[in-house]
Parts: structure tokens; C-alpha cells; sequence
């Protein structure tokens, strides 16, 4: 039923997206790109693409830093362009993509250019200014979009209550003095993708589907990756429990059986539960257990495999029509698309000619 009123709002924004989707570079663009000697080289094969003269006004040398910022620009100026022009339910929808880029936008003076654009918001600069963290948290997760904690000072909860979106619990404030950034982050990230998929079960059943596949995965990738980063520290069994998402495929049994995994092969044991995931500890347990890498080899080799599964999961959102899916989708590939540019242009300019093809091609 929600398909015969979707086009009214959103068909013409839905229509945009796949269009810019239809750009993606191909598998004969990778080719041209690799064959590239310099740079420069590189540029020329840029700009036959939909990417177009994107490069034309930055001067020689050329640096793989630029072409990764000029070309994550041309993605921000398509998101504000559909953000700009989208209504209920699908602003707020959109909104929601960019908390995850506030999230991780961790700034300092001197990284503050290196935030990614998507998730600036207009109290950023502050965070240089703070001096204890009552002041950060105040910057952070009362004056930004980034959360409303329940329960605590109602002086702290006015100004933005029933406007923002995730619910950090009510404890944060009591334990923020005794955890470190990243903890602190994987908190709030938490909170956002378990708000982000309540969300999308409100805005249609076909969103909902799609939404829930990519989140769920998200999810676990993110219990995974906390579990195998914990090994080793001083991170105990149940402060991990609670930076587990209570979501996902391996929500809840994985996840009790995660908080409490001491090795890499008890992590292998839960994911075995899922058809999805069995493949991803296929070659790494068999190399660790030969010694041929450790905790932090085999992580790096799932950080890939998680991504080509993202990958995947979001191609399959075009696969449906009359949804939000596709929005999301769509940034996510195009990011992949920008690491696999920067990545062939280091290649390129650390004449590292046998790596160049370690990319995830997206189409």
C-alpha cells in the first residue's frame, strides 16, 4: 500500500539516487585506472568517468589525499543536494545517516579538516575549546545531535527533548570521567544504530526489510570487531557486554557467548551459527593456527571481508523499489568507491604495482 503514495513525496528523490548509482565506476574503469603509470595518468582516466574534471583546478603534484577529499566532496554535495529537497519521513531518514559520521568525527585543532564532511555539525569547533570532560560531554552530547540521556539533569534534556533521535543511557554521565574515547564512541554508536533500527521499522514495511538486513550486519561487524580489540586490554567482560548492539543476527545468544570469548577461535565458534559469516574465519583460522598471523593479522583480514559483505548487502537494496534503502545504500557504496580510488592512486604513487589490485570492486 505504501507504494502507491511513495512517488508522491520521494519517487523524484529515489529517481536521483539511482541515477547516481548508474555511475558507480565499472569493473573496465578499475582496469583503465590500474593500468595507469602516474598520477596524472590517473587524473585523465578520472574525468571520462562521471566524476568528470573534478581535478581540473588542483595543481601538479597531485596528492592521493586530494583526489580522496575532491571526491568525497562530489558525495557530499549530492547528499545535501537529496537532503535539501527531501520531506518527512525522509529528511529525518537522512538525517539519520549523517549521526554515525558526528560519532566518529572525533576532533582536535589539529584534525578538525580531517573530519568527514557528512557529519560537521555547527558546535564542532567548540570541542577545541573544552578543558574537562563535563565541558565535551556537554559540547558533544547535550548541544549536538548525537544524543539525549533520559533520567538525568532536566536542565540537560530541554532544549532538544522529543528533537533528537538516540537515547544514550541514563549512566553515561556518571561513568564518562572513567572511560577513554573509544569506549566512549562505541556507546554512543550502540545507541544509534538500535535507535536508527527502531526507526526504520516505523517509516514502511519495505524499508524496514532492507534496513534491518544492513543494520543488523552492521551491528554484529561492530561485536565482532569489539570483541577481537578487546583481547589483551584492560576492557573487562562486562563493561564489553554493554558496547554489544541489542541487535543483529547474533543478538542475543552470539552476543553472550562474545562477552565472554578469550580467543580468536571462540569468536569463529559463534560465527559458525551464521551461514553468513561462517566464511569469514575460513583462511584466517587455519593461517593463525599455523602461526602465520595473530589477533591483529586475522582482524585486518575480516576488516575486508566485512566490507565486501557490505558490499553486497547494499547492492541488494536496488534490488526493491518504493524505499529509503537505497539512500543509505548508495552512500555506503560510494564511500568503498572512494577508498578503492585512493587506494589504486597510493599504488600508484608508491609504485606498489602488486597490491594494486587488493580493491573491492562494487559492480
Amino acid at each position: 500500500m505504501e507504494g502507491l503514495f511513495f512517488n508522491v513525496n520521494s519517487g523524484f528523490l529515489e529517481g536521483i539516487v539511482r541515477g547516481y548509482k548508474s555511475g558507480t565506476l565499472t569493473q573496465s574503469h578499475y582496469a583503465s585506472l590500474t593500468q595507469c603509470e602516474t598520477l596524472e595518468d590517473f587524473k585523465t582516466q578520472l574525468s571520462a568517468t562521471d566524476y568528470g574534471n573534478f581535478l581540473a583546478n588542483e595543481p601538479s603534484p597531485l596528492s592521493t589525499t586530494t583526489i580522496a577529499d575532491k571526491a568525497t566532496q562530489i558525495l557530499v554535495d549530492q547528499f545535501n543536494f537529496l537532503r535539501s529537497n527531501s520531506v518527512e519521513p525522509l529528511s529525518k531518514f537522512l538525517d539519520y545517516i549523517t549521526y554515525g559520521y558526528m560519532i566518529d568525527n572525533r576532533d582536535t585543532h589539529e584534525l578538525l579538516e580531517r573530519c568527514h564532511p557528512l557529519g560537521i555539525f555547527d558546535t564542532m569547533p567548540a570541542l577545541c575549546v573544552a578543558t574537562n570532560v563535563e565541558e565535551l560531554y556537554q559540547s558533544v552530547l547535550v548541544e549536538t545531535p548525537l544524543g539525549i540521556c533520559p533520567g538525568m539533569t532536566p536542565t540537560l534534556n530541554t532544549k532538544y527533548h522529543d528533537q533528537r533521535p538516540i537515547s544514550v543511557i541514563a549512566s553515561l554521565l556518571l561513568i564518562l570521567t572513567d572511560m577513554n574515547i573509544e569506549i566512549i564512541r562505541n556507546t554512543v554508536y550502540k545507541a544509534y544504530l538500535e535507535d536508527f533500527y527502531n526507526y526504520a521499522s516505523t517509516i514502511g514495511s519495505t524499508t524496514a526489510e532492507v534496513m534491518h538486513s544492513i543494520l543488523a550486519f552492521e551491528a554484529d561487524r561492530r561485536t565482532i570487531n569489539i570483541t577481537i580489540n578487546s583481547f589483551d586490554t584492560e576492557l573487562t567482560k562486562e563493561q564489553r557486554a554493554k558496547l554489544f548492539p541489542a541487535i543483529g543476527r547474533l543478538f542475543p545468544a552470539g552476543n553472550n557467548v562474545l562477552a565472554k570469548a578469550d580467543d580468536i577461535d571462540q569468536v569463529r565458534q559463534v560465527c559458525e551459527n551464521v551461514g553468513e559469516y561462517r566464511s569469514f574465519f575460513d583462511n584466517s583460522a587455519s593461517a593463525q593456527s599455523n602461526g602465520d598471523l595473530g589477533d591483529f593479522g586475522v582482524a585486518a583480514q575480516l576488516e575486508d571481508r566485512f566490507f565486501r559483505m557490505e558490499v553486497h548487502l547494499n547492492k541488494l537494496a536496488f534490488l526493491q523499489q518504493f524505499q529509503y534503502g537505497v539512500f543509505y545504500s548508495y552512500v555506503k557504496l560510494k564511500e568503498q568507491e572512494i577508498r578503492n580510488i585512493t587506494w589504486i592512486a597510493e599504488c600508484i604513487a608508491q609504485d606498489a604495482r602488486d597490491r594494486i589490485h587488493d580493491f573491492i570492486p562494487i559492480f
